[in-house]
């Protein structure tokens, strides 16, 4: 029963994996979103 833990964990390692660079991809565009909300506020 060990490699039901061990997949589980493998999958929960390679899931926040994928959210981690799904996060970087995203980070400059969020970035330019908010200079132009804040642009557009002033």
């Amino acid at each position: 029963m060990w490699y039901f833990a061990w997949m589980l964990g493998v999958g929960f390692a390679v899931l926040l994996a994928i959210m981690n660079a799904l996060w970087g991809e995203n980070e400059s565009g969020r970035a330019d979103a908010a200079e132009r909300s804040a642009a557009w506020r002033r």
